[in-house]
């Protein structure tokens, strides 16, 4: 017997912890590309991705085949005990793949936390420095050290603390919010001024265009600025790509943008189309500094990951992901500029390929940001069949991470609900 969506949610709120929260209260059935069915039948449009995982659509065939082929072969050996040729295979085609002229090596694990962690790991064995910088916004994972590093209390940090120290944040440039290039530059040159020496710092960390933070992109400036900034102390730089990876912003990896190299790439979510696996890549002087059994995890480098991961490789390729993220784009883009014509709540849009977001505002005013605007069309649009994301510091933002293999008509469909809903929740929200 099939139990409703409210069904489950009573459950839910019996059996599992309040601390893991979900947008909304729809319980699945059966996925395809860019379609979702619940429990109770009902199809919905997917703007969200599983929060950027699934690039390559939910349950793309070249995947499953792959995965149902693995399957029949072994599903965990453990790496660390008994190797297997899919690992060094992935582990090739990502140091290939990545924009780093040097030699690289690669790490697989399962998480983008673990990528996280690990990629501070190596900087600090392999400088001999312990500091690390990260951005205010920032997002890098809920285990205690990604927690440090994101720049974001509510809802991450709050009653977690205390922390692991040697962390400290720089404003990221944001022109929407105020924050210039100049000034983020200036506030580095701050904190190597009033709270740590440069010559301390093992890593600065960023994402080049911040998911969790609010979709704002750095500009390529700024980059190269960072980049020389390392180059002059000796400071690793990271970049996460852990969301915006994998042809999201119509480049494999969203760097590539500003042509920057960094030492060492984080990246987990559409790596692998749906299934656990994370990779740090990074130049081979850094990574052969780690020590034997340094690095590594029981799940790490799991074969069924592997097996999805190298055919979403081929599916970038063969369905020319890049090239559709960038026409995805334009149309997201066009349609949200329209719609800013009739919404005054509408602040800003902006996007790098199809990691696009729009930022609610009240009467236009920039410096009044609109959250619970922003919580409501969320809820509106999952009663219409859209399921969107919420993001940003100012809670007021919300981000499209379309998979980039949904049709025209689909994405198309998926807007007229948007439309319908931002004018249901504008037109029915109190008067102040």
């Amino acid at each position: 017997m099939s139990h409703s969506n409210h069904q489950w949610q009573s459950r839910r709120e019996a059996a599992v912890t309040p601390g893991v929260a979900s947008a909304l209260n729809c319980y699945l059935a059966k996925a395809r590309n860019a379609e979702l069915w619940d429990v109770e039948g009902r199809r919905h449009i997917d703007f969200a991705s599983g929060i950027a995982v699934l690039n390559t659509g939910h349950n793309h065939p070249k995947v499953i085949a792959a995965v149902q082929a693995q399957l029949e072969q072994f599903t965990h050996p453990c790496f660390q005990v008994t190797p297997y040729g899919s690992y060094v295979e992935l582990a090739e085609k990502l140091n290939a793949l990545v924009p780093i002229q040097a030699p690289t090596q690669t790490l697989l694990m399962s998480t983008g936390a673990e990528a996280v962690e690990n990629a501070i790991k190596v900087a600090r064995i392999a400088t001999g420095r312990s500091a690390i910088i990260a951005f205010r916004g920032g997002f890098h994972g809920r285990t205690l050290l990604g927690m440090a590093l994101t720049g974001k209390v509510q809802p991450y940090k709050k009653g977690y603390g205390p922390f692991p120290g040697g962390i400290f944040h720089a404003p990221y440039p944001a022109s929407y919010l105020g924050i210039s290039d100049n000034q983020a530059l200036g506030a580095l040159q701050g904190i190597f001024a009033a709270d740590v020496a440069p010559d301390d710092v093992a890593a600065i960390i960023i994402e080049p265009v911040q998911g969790e933070g609010g979709f704002y992109a750095a500009s390529s400036d700024f980059l190269r600025q960072l980049r020389k900034l390392c180059d002059e102390h000796g400071i690793v730089l990271i970049a996460d790509e852990i969301q915006s990876g994998f042809c999201r912003t119509g480049k494999t990896f969203a760097i590539e943008h500003s042509g920057v190299e960094p030492d060492i790439m984080t990246m987990a979510k559409s790596l692998a189309g749906g299934f656990p696996l994370s990779a740090i890549v990074g130049r081979r002087e850094l990574m052969q500094k780690a020590l034997p059994g340094g690095l590594g995890g029981t799940y790490a480098g799991s074969p069924i990951g592997i097996a999805a991961a190298l055919a979403v490789l081929e599916i970038i390729e063969e369905e020319q992901l890049n090239q559709r993220a960038e026409q995805q784009g334009e149309l997201l883009q066009a349609a949200l500029h329209a719609m800013a014509s009739e919404f005054d709540c509408i602040g800003d849009v902006r996007g790098c390929g199809a990691m696009v977001a729009m930022e609610l505002v009240e009467a236009g005013d920039r410096q009044r940001p609109d959250k619970l605007l922003t919580q409501a069309l969320v809820q509106e649009a999952g009663r219409q069949g859209l399921v969107l994301l919420s993001c940003g510091v100012r809670g007021n933002v919300i981000r499209f991470l379309i998979p980039l293999t949904a049709s025209k008509e689909i994405i198309e469909e998926g807007l007229n609900v948007l439309y319908s809903s931002l004018r249901m929740v504008q037109n029915t929200r109190p008067a102040k």
